[in-house]
């Protein structure tokens, strides 16, 4: 017979919550805009929602700069990353980074065709995106786009975080298709 783990944390303390939600494995993502003031930050809140349209959400801290901007923006680019990018991750993960278009001066990358996003290159997928459906989700918004371009490459390890901490997963290359 099983025994249902006790309750052992209070649900109104952020320190708890975080670390409950890091029990739960995530791809590692950066959502971008472009325009005048490029901008960029990393995000493991990315899914896909539908197929038919097809659908993706990213979840942005109503505080943060990224929030403003791809409101504004009305598009954005997600680049989901490799297991070699984790620098790239802690990069925009900074809050203290520099800033505008001179935070992408030590990272490739490229303008999106449709949205003129900054997309990394190097990552295992990009997409391109415009902005759907927004969504209170408390202290953040959900943002839903409508992909409007995607890239992938087979043949790349994922970054993964867990626990806290940065991991990778090498996928069988046996379900790798052609």
């Amino acid at each position: 017979m099983s025994v249902s783990p006790e309750p052992s944390g209070d649900v109104t303390d952020p320190k708890v919550m975080r670390r409950a939600f890091g029990k739960f494995a995530t791809g590692v993502t950066v959502v971008s805009v472009g325009g005048g003031t490029p901008h960029a930050m990393t995000a493991n809140s990315f899914t896909s929602v539908s197929l038919d349209p097809p659908l993706v959400l990213v979840c942005v801290g109503r505080s943060g700069v990224m929030h403003g901007r791809l409101t504004a923006a009305g598009s954005f680019g997600v680049s989901v990353l490799a297991a070699h990018q984790e620098s790239v991750a802690r990069r925009f993960a900074n809050r203290r980074r520099i800033l505008g278009p001179s935070q992408f001066d030590a990272v490739d990358w490229l303008p999106g065709d449709l949205t003129g996003a900054p997309l990394l290159t190097g990552t295992l997928a990009r997409f391109e995106c415009e902005l759907w459906r927004t969504h209170d989700g408390g202290d953040h918004t959900i943002f839903i786009g409508r992909v409007l371009s995607l890239e992938q490459q087979d043949d790349r390890e994922a970054l993964l975080f867990f626990h806290g901490s940065f991991r990778r997963i090498i996928p069988d290359r046996s379900e790798v298709r052609a």
